[in-house]
């Protein structure tokens, strides 16, 4: 079954990322690869609540990575990787324009 993380920056371009089933991270591997990130890019809640979704910690790491990470081989597939891991479903877009992962 093909598995994909689709990623849509601001600037309308588009990152692909091919994730095999074998691919993903575990659950608990992906949510702590999430949790380091957001923590090393220095990302902001997205909620005034301070309370931090998956969903939320998918997008603000990748707004905070930008183009420069997202097309980086290494960091771009471990990114993928991880978000298919955490959210656990094969296909998943990440949509910074709106503001949505689905």
């Amino acid at each position: 079954m093909r598995s994909e993380v689709v990623v849509v920056l601001a600037t309308g371009r588009e990152f692909f990322f091919d994730v095999g089933p074998a691919g993903a991270l575990d659950s608990a591997s992906a949510r702590r690869w999430l949790d380091d990130q957001f923590i090393e890019l220095d990302c902001e809640p997205l909620r005034a609540t301070g309370k931090v979704l998956i969903a939320d910690k998918v997008l603000a790491i990748a707004l905070e990575a930008g183009e420069a990470l997202l097309a980086d081989a290494e960091w771009g597939r471990a990114y993928a990787q991880a978000v298919r891991g955490a959210l656990g479903r094969p296909n998943v877009r990440v949509d910074l324009v709106r503001q949505t992962v689905v």
